[in-house]
């Protein structure tokens, strides 16, 4: 299954619903959410139902055996649906039939059965186009999507909150952390047992990581390990969120609406083995009356435990609550506890009171690592911000210093305003992480890891390469066949006087193609390449692939293999663009369509094969795609090794200027407790910038003009329409 294919097939048609309704972006949402929830619900139900109803009696009575199914449904990792709720009967209701209303009445019986869901299911169906909503239920009824596992769902339900936090729906994207965060700050801070707090909650992000985590990492399950506890003021994105951890299957009984400045949660003050959180920045107009009575030991139940920060000297409210954030994640922490969040990037530097309270933080020793991230990770705001990270166990020989990441200059490309962290980019800062905490067998399996996917690429590399060799050899031999064949009577046939082709373009054509099928260049880079990759498996067969050392060694060898890699991308492409263009001038410029001696669909097939696919079509890659894809991943893998061992060479944490740097408590209060990274971090040595940087930066700027085209069109459209409205 095509998830990414099957992502944008349902957004579109849920952004066709919006286009065809009044409502806003923020009004559809959660309609269209619940709609998502209810098909996987239906999903996980089906999955369970056969086995149930396999041990009943098929002499049972309906009404008993509805029952026994629902009694059946205990202790499973899905929810029982009531008939009334089942999606299949929506997606079968005749054509008229006010499907927005069945749908309201689905959400009715589920939260009647189900005490956690009680009032976070969505209603307001009815105010939808019911043809509109119809379709949209048929499509949600796809066979594709009723196959859908629940990590798929899980995957889509989160590919509609980030769109939606992107379209600005759902008070300006607040309620949603973008993955890239969430993940840095559970891989670091590693959430994997106890009682794990989210005090500003949104819409569970960090619960679902952490689920994900312990089962991919932990290879348990998260009901069993962790209990979570989530906050949130608003009372839609609780709703969410208890909706997204019932989707993922998590224990959504914990999630409560309340305003965390004020509702304390008592009994959570320092019981927490994790907190994780993605608070509102810089938030002003907290009544300081109200919050004062929280200075007070931890010992003694107080959530600020380093003081009030300052106060509006107008209106007395604190006037920034950033301070008031960091000391609640800390005092909800019990004594091992760890703590990762995202916070503004200002409050590392606040001066004053705030600089008061990052003095008593630091003093304690508990501050384990501080990361700079750069622009454009959130999608509805492009400032920078920090993720600090808070470890009341840190080992003794750690309690005096503090690790900074400078992470400004890694991050991957999305599109004009959006960057995010590869899954590559997210192990290499893990890795520094582990390397500072001494977890250097964490760093070992890593690089083993990056070389068998190289052997992996490896591997398919010769294959591919006959499928491209095949496909050109076919266009060349539609191609041959058509020289060859081709007579100028048919090719001039009904052509005017001043068109007709002459025997002379005919045997130019003929001489470029006698010269692009002896070129002998691409062919000896091939062999050349094919030689070389047969050699680097047999390296990392017989290398040492657990110890610093062997791993060492064999990149080395690899590292001799990327040029080359690279260079037969290159190659290969020339190549297609060679033959697309011989046959392009046979089409174009000689007619070829008109002649016998040219086979149409074989040279369309051939063509398909060498051009990229259309990715805003979503189409299957092509046997150009492949081929390239297992060069470039390929070489891809041996620079994230490179970029590792470049940097620590010898295997163990060591200070790179630019990147990271452990700190100690005497160099933070030289710089008056500033716990910016790039305070401390210094700049790196300037370097000749690689072709893939270059490429990159290149395809930032081309997204960001693209995107300021689409918008000149839009914004000209706009202005057109509305003087056409003013000349009546």
């Amino acid at each position: 299954m095509n998830v990414q294919q099957l992502e944008n097939e349902l957004w579109e048609a849920a952004d066709q619903l919006r286009a065809n309704s009044k409502l806003t972006a923020a009004e559809y949402a959660m309609p269209v959410l619940g709609l998502i929830f209810l098909r996987h619900a239906d999903n996980r139900f089906k999955a369970y139902l056969p086995d149930i109803e396999a041990d009943i009696p098929p002499q049972v009575p309906a009404a008993q055996r509805e029952a026994l199914i629902k009694l059946g449904f205990q202790g499973k990792a899905a929810i029982y649906l009531p008939e009334a709720a089942r999606f299949d009967r929506i997606a079968s209701l005749p054509q008229g039939a006010n499907v927005g209303e069945v749908i309201d009445s689905a959400m009715d019986v589920i939260e009647a059965e189900y005490e956690v869901l009680k009032g976070a299911l969505p209603r307001g169906y009815p105010a939808f186009e019911t043809d509109l909503l119809a379709e949209l239920v048929k499509i949600f009824d796809r066979p594709a999507i009723k196959a859908a596992t629940g990590d798929v769902f899980g995957r889509i339900y989160e590919y509609f909150l980030n769109k939606f936090a992107m379209s600005g729906a759902q008070e300006g994207g607040e309620f949603f952390t973008p993955p890239s965060l969430v993940r840095m700050i559970v891989n670091i801070i590693e959430p994997d047992h106890g009682l794990v707090l989210d005090p500003a909650c949104g819409s569970a992000g960090m619960f679902v990581q952490t689920g994900h985590f312990i089962e991919d990492v932990r290879h348990q399950q998260a009901n069993d390990t962790v209990t979570f506890h989530g906050q949130e003021k608003s009372d839609t994105n609780t709703k969410l969120a208890r909706m997204n951890l019932v989707v993922h299957g998590l224990d959504a009984s914990n999630i409560r609406q309340g305003n965390t400045f004020y509702d304390q949660a008592d009994h959570l003050i320092s019981q927490c083995d994790f907190v994780m959180a993605n608070p509102p920045f810089n938030v002003d107009g907290v009544d300081t009356k109200k919050v004062e009575g929280q200075v007070s030991p931890i010992e003694q139940g107080g959530r600020l435990p380093f003081g009030l920060p300052g106060t509006n000297a107008k209106t007395g409210a604190i006037s920034n609550a950033n301070s008031l954030w960091i000391q609640y994640f800390y005092a909800y922490l019990n004594d091992t506890g760890r703590a990762g969040f995202v916070m503004a990037s200002s409050a590392s530097d606040a001066g004053n009171k705030d600089r008061d309270i990052r003095e008593k933080l630091v003093k304690t020793g508990h501050v384990d690592v501080m990361m700079a991230i750069g622009n454009k990770f959130f999608y509805t705001r492009s400032l920078p911000c920090t993720l600090w990270f808070f470890d009341k166990g840190k080992p003794q020989d750690l309690q005096d210093q503090v690790l900074m990441i400078d992470a400004r200059n890694v991050y991957h490309v999305v599109s004009a305003r959006s960057h995010i962290f590869t899954d590559e980019q997210h192990a290499n800062l893990n890795a520094i992480v582990w390397l500072y905490r001494g977890e250097t067998e964490k760093f070992v399996a890593l690089i083993a890891r990056y070389q068998r996917q190289v052997d992996e690429w490896l591997a398919a590399v010769p294959d591919r390469i006959a499928a491209d060799t095949a496909a050109v050899d076919s266009l060349a031999t539609q191609l041959q066949s058509f020289a060859q064949g081709a007579t100028l009577a048919e090719l001039n046939a009904d052509q005017p006087e001043d068109a007709r082709l002459t025997r002379a373009q005919l045997d130019a054509f003929k001489g470029d193609l006698a010269a692009a099928q002896s070129d002998a260049h691409a062919a000896g880079a091939i062999a050349a390449l094919l030689t070389a990759c047969t050699q680097c498996r047999a390296a990392v067969a017989q290398a040492d692939l657990i110890s610093h050392t062997g791993q060492v060694a064999l990149q080395a060898t690899l590292e001799s293999l990327a040029p080359q890699l690279k260079s037969l991308v290159k190659t290969l492409e020339a190549r297609h663009k060679q033959w697309l263009k011989l046959l392009d001038i046979a089409e174009k410029q000689l007619r070829a369509r008109q002649s016998k001696a040219f086979d149409g669909k074989a040279a369309r097939e051939a063509k398909r094969a060498l051009m990229a696919a259309d990715s805003k079509k979503n189409e299957e890659p092509t046997v150009r795609d492949v081929v390239l894809d297992a060069l470039k991943q390929a070489a891809y893998f041996i620079h994230q090794v490179h970029w590792l061992h470049s940097r620590f060479p010898d295997g163990v944490f060591d200070a790179v200027p630019g990147l990271c740097k452990a700190v100690t408590l005497e160099e933070i209060a030289a710089n008056d407790y500033s716990l910016t990274p790039g305070r401390y971090v210094g700049v790196a040595a300037a370097a000749a910038e690689g072709e893939d940087g270059f490429v990159e930066k290149l395809r930032e700027i081309h997204d960001e003009l693209a995107e300021l085209n689409d918008k000149a069109v839009e914004l000209a459209g706009r202005i057109a329409g509305n003087f056409e409205e003013l000349l009546g």
